[in-house]
């Protein structure tokens, strides 16, 4: 089989490359949290459904975030999917430095400790089953073990490095 003559000039792996083909990647959005001696949580658009049976999910963070300390000895984490209008949640929550659990951030102590953030899409606390390295990453893998997918709506996408909205 012969390449096609419009697929371009392959670029050698780098993670600028990576960076760029994900670009064109629309993704899901996310804030992942846990409890710590303070809430910590972060943007996500690495989640994903693992398995059913027992029911999994994963993400990925980076070991040189501000959440990673308390991450790497949580029991337990929050998964929030985030809804079209929530753009602003999620730009807080991937800003370093920013006072996410701030006077402007709706959310509650849930399940087993876990901060859980109000108006999402829909919510999952799940135990952390494993975490694994990955470059300078680890992929946490979660067991779910209670959630509310009552809000409903439509989700917040990310792509192109920007946040929007599905179009029908």
């Amino acid at each position: 089989m012969t390449a096609s003559p419009d697929l371009g000039t392959p670029i050698t792996a780098a993670p600028e490359l990576l960076r760029s083909v994900f670009r064109q990647h629309a993704a899901g959005v996310a804030v992942i949290t846990a409890a710590g001696p303070g809430p910590v949580g972060f943007t996500a658009t690495s989640l994903n459904s693992v398995a059913a049976e027992p029911p999994l999910i994963s993400f990925g963070v980076g070991t040189s975030s501000s959440s990673w300390p308390v991450l790497a000895e949580a029991e337990h984490v929050g998964v929030h999917i985030l809804g079209e209008g929530q753009q602003e949640l999620a730009a807080t929550f991937a800003r370093s430095g920013a006072e996410r659990f701030g006077p402007s951030t709706d959310w509650r102590t849930g399940p087993e400790g876990v901060p859980l953030l109000g108006g999402v899409v829909a919510w999952l606390v799940c135990r952390v089953a494993a975490r694994i390295p990955a470059g300078d990453h680890r992929i946490v893998i979660a067991e779910v073990v209670a959630g509310d997918p009552s809000e409903g709506g439509r989700p917040l996408v990310y792509h192109q490095g920007r946040f929007t909205a599905l179009r029908d």
